[in-house]
C-alpha cells in the first residue's frame, strides 16, 4: 500500500466513530497497542523526540530501499497518535516519506482535537519522520 492508500483507510476507519471523539481517542489508543515496538537497547537519548510534552522514542532503518520505524512512549494517547504516523510512513520510500502531504490528519480532525501540546508533539514526530527520511536521501542518517 502506497501513503495515500493508508491515509484513506484511516480516514474510513475514523469515520465510522462519526462525530463522537471519545471512540476516537479509544481507537487511537488501540492503534499504540499495535505499535511496533522499539527494542530496549534503542530506547536512548538519541531516539527521543524532542518537542514531544511524552517520552517519545522512535529508532528508524533502512530495509531493502524502504524506511522501518519502530517507537514507544509512555503515555497512551501519544502513543497512540506515534502509531498512526508509523502506519502510514512505515515500509515506505525516503522519497514517498518526505514528499507525504498527511492530508488525513485534517480530514478526521485529528489537529484540532488534540491540546496544543499534543498537537506540537504530533508535529514533531512528524517532522521528525521526515528529516529521516531526508537524512537517508542525502545518504546519511544521524538518527541510526
Amino acid at each position: 500500500m502506497n501513503i495515500e492508500e493508508i491515509e484513506k483507510e484511516i480516514i474510513e476507519e475514523f469515520e465510522l466513530f462519526g462525530d463522537n471523539w471519545e471512540e476516537k481517542y479509544e481507537h487511537i489508543i488501540d492503534m499504540g497497542k499495535n505499535l511496533p515496538k522499539i527494542a530496549d537497547e534503542n530506547k536512548t537519548d538519541k531516539n527521543i523526540i524532542t518537542g514531544c510534552q511524552s517520552r517519545v522514542w522512535l529508532n528508524t532503518e533502512l530495509k531493502n530501499g524502504k524506511m522501518i520505524f519502530t517507537a514507544d512512549s509512555d503515555a497512551i494517547i501519544t502513543k497512540g497518535m506515534v502509531a498512526i504516523i508509523v502506519r502510514v510512513f512505515n515500509n515506505q520510500t525516503p522519497q514517498d516519506i518526505s514528499n507525504a502531504q498527511l492530508n488525513f490528519i485534517n480530514v478526521i480532525g485529528l489537529k484540532e482535537h488534540l491540546s496544543p501540546t499534543r498537537a506540537n508533539g504530533l508535529l514533531s514526530m512528524i517532522r521528525r519522520m521526515k528529516q529521516d527520511a531526508k537524512n537517508l536521501m542525502n545518504g546519511s542518517n544521524n538518527n541510526n
